[in-house]
C-alpha cells in the first residue's frame, strides 16, 4: 500500500472517530423531556409532592457517586423533591423496564410517577435546575 494513502486512511479514521466522540460527549448529562401519560408504580420508593430523581447506578461508576451527590444537593435545597438511588443490579427489572443502557441514568418523576425526563450519564446541573423548576410548576397549578 501507498504510504500516502495509508496516511490519509489513517487521518481520516482519526477525524471521523473525534467526531463522533465529541457528539457522543456532548449528549451526557443533557435532560431530554419525555411525554407520557403513564404513571409508573415503584414497588418501595416513595414520591415525593413536586417531583422525585430517580438515579440508576453501579458499585463500580464513579460519575454516579458524583451525580448522588449533585442530585442530593438540588433535593435538598428545592422544596418538594426527593432524591432516590437505585443499584441496577438490585433492580434489574426496573432497569429493564425504563430501558436502562448507561449508569448513571436519572429519571425525573412527576408526583404521580410519570417520567417527565431522563439524562444519560453525569447531570448537567443548571439544566437540571431549570426542567425541576418547570415541573414543580405544573405539579403546583395542578394541585391548586
Amino acid at each position: 500500500m501507498d504510504p500516502l494513502l495509508a496516511l490519509a486512511v489513517v487521518g481520516a479514521l482519526v477525524v471521523v472517530s473525534t467526531a463522533l466522540g465529541l457528539a457522543w460527549r456532548s449528549s451526557q448529562g443533557r435532560v431530554r423531556r419525555t411525554v407520557t401519560t403513564d404513571a409508573v408504580a415503584l414497588d418501595g420508593v416513595e414520591l415525593a409532592a413536586g417531583a422525585t430523581l430517580l438515579q440508576f447506578s453501579s458499585e463500580y461508576c464513579s460519575p454516579c457517586r458524583a451525580t448522588a451527590r449533585v442530585l442530593h444537593e438540588l433535593a435538598a435545597r428545592t422544596p418538594g423533591v426527593a432524591h432516590v438511588e437505585l443499584d441496577v443490579a438490585e433492580r434489574p427489572e426496573l432497569a429493564a423496564r425504563f430501558g436502562i443502557l448507561q449508569t448513571p441514568t436519572t429519571l425525573v418523576l412527576d408526583s404521580a410517577g410519570r417520567p417527565r425526563a431522563r439524562i444519560g450519564g453525569a447531570v448537567r446541573a443548571d439544566q437540571l435546575r431549570a426542567e425541576l423548576g418547570r415541573i414543580v410548576a405544573s405539579a403546583s397549578a395542578v394541585s391548586a
